[in-house]
């Protein structure tokens, strides 16, 4: 049943894969449910409910990529970054997150699916801004629960190349979030995602340098 829900949401959402993504995507799942009846990494716990809340809902802002190096803040669960990059093997993904435990799940993530395009950083944003001062900016930078619009500007913008985005994915529309955007940054635009089987509101918003 995965395999079919995957494949008609991708169709839904007209998404072409490269070849064995398909796969790997599953076993992506496989893996998170697996380590997640010892570390809690997601309340999604039903297979066919995380191919709607983790993957479609992360492949479905593949259109607004730009670039060959992107950052993903706050990682998580590897998400949206490891869908993404399984999806997209061009390119280059940092997956940044503070917690030990869910970078140990990263890792292992990253070693058993093959995925030579991404590398895992246990850093907060703040440190990593040191660290990554030799490397050129990013020119995307993707959040999916990363607290409030004006804090991940504050947190990543620094990393962003001067025509890069940042891209919050977000439920509602967070019109008092956009109010409090830090000077020199906007709002580019809101895109409402239609995730085929995810109920409620979704959006992505594409911010940038004024």
């Amino acid at each position: 049943m995965s395999l079919q829900a995957l494949q008609h949401g991708l169709k839904e959402l007209g998404e072409t894969l490269p070849e064995g993504a398909e796969a790997k995507l599953l076993q992506f799942l496989e893996l998170l449910q697996h380590w997640n009846s010892t570390i809690n990494l997601t309340a999604v716990r039903d297979i066919d409910d995380m191919v709607v809340a983790h993957l479609l809902d992360s492949l479905a802002i593949r259109p607004w990529l730009d670039g060959e190096r992107i950052l993903d803040v706050g990682s998580g669960a590897g998400l949206p970054g490891i869908p993404l990059a399984i999806a997209e093997p061009e390119r280059f993904f940092v997956l940044l997150d503070s917690a030990a435990k869910r970078c140990r799940f990263l890792t292992q993530a990253v070693l058993e699916l093959g995925l030579a395009n991404v590398q895992v950083e246990n850093l907060r944003v703040e440190d990593y801004l040191v660290a990554a001062e030799q490397e050129s900016p990013f020119t995307t930078i993707t959040a999916r629960a990363f607290s409030s619009l004006d804090k991940f500007v504050a947190a990543a913008g620094r990393l962003l190349s001067d025509q890069g985005s940042l891209l919050a994915m977000k439920g509602k529309m967070p019109a008092d979030e956009l109010r409090m955007l830090p000077a020199g940054w906007r709002l580019r635009s809101a895109e409402k995602l239609a995730i085929p089987g995810l109920e409620g509101e979704r959006h992505l918003l594409i911010l940038g340098r004024a």
